[in-house]
């Protein structure tokens, strides 16, 4: 599936339709270049699971997590994970992810150790302000976009 957005706004919204649509369990595996618009993207899966948007990029802290009253997301940055022992260092292991929501920014890094039902999510710039942003999910989300 392929989504065109024009703005920040336009692409939060789109990721807020998907965020309603997530379930435990659900992993996402971002694709995309530094400032292809990644951290916004979650900023409205969060919304969109009902956990606000105070969403930050995890950069420097390698993971950030929100949590709600049914399922918490779970934002991390393998920017700087090349091994599988770099990966085990960052508790990554350690999360529930089977009852909540995963989202990995650089996740090409971790590609070997993603599970087999990964959601991936491509984000490409176009122009100044709008994103090419491409659902590869198996068809299990195009009704939010019919």
């Amino acid at each position: 599936m392929r989504i065109l957005t024009n703005s920040p706004e336009e692409t939060i919204a789109a990721a807020e339709k998907l965020g309603a649509m997530l379930g435990p369990g659900d992993f996402i595996a971002y694709k995309g270049g530094l400032g292809a618009g990644k951290t916004t993207f979650t900023r409205g899966i969060a919304i969109g699971m009902g956990l606000g948007d105070s969403v930050t990029s995890p950069t420097f802290a390698l993971v950030n997590e929100y949590h709600g009253e049914k399922m918490s997301l779970y934002h991390f940055d393998m920017y700087r994970i090349s091994s599988e022992e770099d990966l085990e260092s960052t508790g990554f292991y350690d999360y529930p992810f089977e009852d909540n929501v995963a989202a990995v920014e650089w996740s090409e890094n971790i590609e070997n150790f993603l599970p087999e039902n990964t959601i991936y999510i491509t984000l490409n710039p176009v122009g100044d302000c709008g994103r090419e942003i491409i659902i590869e999910d198996g068809g299990r989300f195009a009704s939010a976009w019919n």
